[in-house]
């Protein structure tokens, strides 16, 4: 056969990246628009579509990128939306995924900053995910048990993923388990194989979170200015691990205590408008904006809040590769990856508890685990579907 008629067509592979960047185009830009329930399950929703229904990666990798993102600060679903982006679709990827899952959340966070500004309250929209809810269990119960069968390898990951899970609910610090989970891991796995070869010797460097030293606290109010807005805004988002729960005691420190441009009031509303709209919660950030400078200000807050996560998955994207190539950063991911399930186990129960409230979210959870396990259903159809049947059982109500 003649070489040179071997070779990949040129035109071929153009058509194949444009073809994957078009995938990864509309891809997030569903998720982005149709996504509730917070980073477990945007994640859970990003397994199912990636992993399950396109095989863009298999279980263990997409793993290993859930445990990367629990390591660095900011937002976890949007960097894990910047970094299966990147794994489809190179550079161009990274920067549509990112983008096009964060864009509707804040459009729709713009809209409704607007109406609390005009009237005075947030639109009601419990009706809406009160059927939403429900499906969205049925999405996460089915990615952890995907990706708990990786996650889980032996007694000793099964050990410290349980006791993450109990420790979660005494009250134990998100980050302090993950790191502990690793370390352990990391731990038992050296003295295993120190038994088997005693000139073993292990040289690791020390991955600490980052601490944050808040400026002195005032009870003066700085006048607003949207260059204090961008680099408050910057700060947080260059450090921030954790829940919506920890984002609200970030923009409570400076926003309120700090600044004093927010009231305590102001900013519950902000979290809350962050958790009914689609898309990341750190869409918080837009209505914050928003109530100090308007729409400019909305913006500028946005872009400062996500920018650190786009700087942080571009560095980070070139370890990746060669995380599992040495034994102790394999144990140390695999610690991580255990503790990162442990967590969203914790988190997936405190969601059922918000969302199985009667015998028919019940019925709707079951039909949306049937409809994950059996039928492997489009999760955009099981979230819009979950959406309407909770609409009309509530009208009928």
């Amino acid at each position: 056969m003649d070489e040179a008629n071997s070779e990949p067509n040129p035109k071929e592979i153009t058509d194949a990246a444009k073809s994957h960047l078009r995938e990864v185009f509309f891809l997030f830009l569903r998720i982005g628009a149709t996504a509730f329930g917070g980073p477990a399950a945007y994640i859970a929703i990003m397994q199912q579509e990636t992993v399950r229904k396109r095989s863009w990666l298999d279980d263990q990798t997409f793993l290993d990128l859930v445990g990367v993102c629990n390591l660095i600060p900011g937002p976890n679903a949007t960097e894990m939306a910047m970094f299966l982006g990147l794994k489809r679709s190179g550079w161009l990827g990274y920067l549509t995924s990112g983008i096009l899952f964060i864009i509707p959340g804040v459009i729709a966070t713009l809209i409704l900053a607007w109406a609390y500004v005009t009237y005075g309250s947030i639109p009601q929209v419990a009706w809406v995910l009160y059927g939403i809810k429900p499906v969205v269990m049925a999405i996460v119960i089915g990615a952890l048990w995907d990706l708990g069968r990786k996650g889980v390898k032996n007694v000793l990951t099964a050990a410290v993923g349980v006791a993450a899970i109990a420790l979660y609910f005494l009250g134990f610090n998100e980050i302090a388990l993950l790191f502990t989970g690793a370390a352990v891991v990391m731990l038992v796995r050296f003295i295993i194989r120190s038994a088997k070869d005693s000139k073993q010797n292990l040289s690791v460097i020390p991955l600490l979170p980052l601490g944050l030293s808040w400026p002195a606290l005032s009870s003066a109010t700085i006048p607003f200015s949207q260059t204090t807005l961008f680099l408050s805004m910057l700060k947080i988002g260059s450090v921030i691990y954790g829940s919506g729960y920890v984002l609200y005691a970030f923009f409570n420190s400076e926003f309120v205590v700090r600044l004093g441009w927010l009231t305590h009031q102001q900013l519950l509303d902000a979290i809350a408008a962050g958790q009914i709209t689609p898309g990341p919660v750190a869409s918080s950030a837009t209505f914050v904006g928003y109530l100090m400078g308007g729409w400019q200000s909305g913006l500028l807050a946005t872009l400062a809040f996500f920018i650190p996560s786009f700087v942080l998955v571009a560095a980070v994207s070139r370890l990746v590769p060669f995380l599992r190539k040495k034994w102790w950063l394999s144990a140390f991911l695999d610690g991580v990856n255990v503790s990162a399930l442990a967590l969203m186990v914790g988190v997936s129960w405190e969601l059922g508890r918000g969302a199985l409230v009667d015998w028919f979210t019940i019925a709707l959870a079951i039909a949306g685990l049937i409809a994950v396990f059996r039928f492997k259903i489009n999760s955009a159809l099981l979230l819009i579907s979950g959406a309407a049947l909770g609409a009309v059982y509530r009208f009928l109500t």
